[in-house]
């Protein structure tokens, strides 16, 4: 994996810190905002903290399955939360094969501070994934954004199906270009957590 092609994803959200973590670590609304996955499912605990997970992503015609490992952090020194993964499926189908990534909780005035940095091995070969990740962030951006209208507005997120980019003339539909899409510094995997380092393979 390269730090030059990880991506990154920011938002500002004006909620309270709980609320964000409510909406982002329980699985059954994880998949409510995030198109990029259709169902999570706990599969065990870690011995070191954290779980297995089992995950699916269905697409017409075919379901991506895959498993993963995740491990969150909710009191630091510094006030804020860090949620690290890892995620592998052999689908040969899948765009995304192996990757690791983190969410990091910045709390501030009036709100919290939702970020995202992920890298993954691509399924289809570099060149494919040329075309394919600006799409993967895209959707990442897409959905973050429609976690922020919930957490703020309490509008559930399926009022928003992923058709709803097309209404164009809705000014509070969820759009990708309200998020930064642009870490600080040159690498977007440089601001993930130790726990990371230390997470298990799927």
């Amino acid at each position: 994996m390269s730090r030059n092609r990880a991506l990154y994803v920011e938002t500002f959200v004006r909620a309270d810190v709980d609320t964000v973590w409510g909406l982002t670590q329980n699985p059954s609304q994880h998949t409510r905002w995030d198109v990029r996955f259709s169902r999570i499912a706990p599969a065990g605990d870690l011995a070191d903290g954290g779980y297995r997970f089992d995950y699916e992503r269905r697409l017409p015609g075919h379901t991506i399955r895959g498993t993963g490992t995740s491990i969150g952090e909710k009191i630091r020194s510094d006030g804020t939360r860090t949620s690290a993964l890892r995620f592998t499926t052999t689908d040969r189908l899948s765009p995304l094969r192996s990757g690791q990534g983190y969410w990091r909780y910045v709390p501030v005035d009036g709100g919290v501070r939702f970020i995202t940095g992920y890298d993954y091995e691509p399924g289809f070969g570099p060149l494919v994934d040329r075309a394919l990740r600006p799409l993967v962030l895209w959707m990442t951006a897409w959905s973050f954004d429609r976690l922020r209208i919930w957490a703020e507005t309490g509008t559930a997120p399926e009022r928003w199906p992923s058709w709803s980019v097309l209404a164009v003339w809705r000014r509070d539909r969820p759009r990708a270009s309200r998020c930064v899409i642009r870490a600080p510094g040159r690498d977007p995997m440089g601001h993930a957590p130790a726990t990371l380092k230390g997470l298990p393979q799927p």
